[in-house]
């Protein structure tokens, strides 16, 4: 299946919950929900329709304004890096894998997320160009997640 494969259409419901109850864990609008749809291919963002702002991973309320009033869209994988560090120090679980490289990446939708990034530290510079992929976690990576983290897809940006 590819990106271009899914639409906003298939990620219901696509409006912010605004009642308590209203919050299901397979709503966007939630880690889980979001983790889920990841899964199936979709990397999604809440708009806000008061300032615009993309939230990845989504929410029910925006952190730039404190609007109420948001939607959920797919967002591109690609984008390029607008910040990184190397970690030398990472937890116990994962400290074979050290030193690995992290990243703020800009989406090419103006949405931002921090993830993985494929390079080592030294490859990797403000403006490269990436494209997220989603993969199931290594063994170390579940022994580390909390239980309802477990199954969730890992995600890491490659250099395109």
């Amino acid at each position: 299946m590819t990106d271009d494969d899914h639409t906003e259409s298939e990620t219901a419901p696509t409006t912010a919950p605004l009642a308590r109850d209203d919050v299901t864990p397979d709503s966007p609008f939630t880690l889980p929900g979001f983790f889920a749809a990841l899964d199936e291919g979709d990397l999604l963002a809440a708009v806000c329709e008061e300032c615009g702002k993309r939230l990845v991973p989504p929410r029910p309320a925006c952190y730039a304004c404190g609007g109420r009033q948001l939607h959920v869209e797919v967002q591109p994988r690609t984008g390029t890096v607008v910040s990184y560090t190397e970690v030398r120090t990472p937890p116990p679980a994962l400290a074979d894998r050290a030193p690995y490289t992290v990243a703020i990446v800009e989406l090419d939708s103006g949405a931002r997320l921090t993830g993985r990034v494929t390079v080592p530290y030294a490859e990797t510079s403000i403006g490269l160009p990436v494209r997220l992929t989603a993969r199931d976690p290594d063994e170390d990576e579940r022994e580390m997640a909390l239980s309802y983290e477990v199954d969730w897809p890992i995600h890491e940006f490659d250099p395109v």
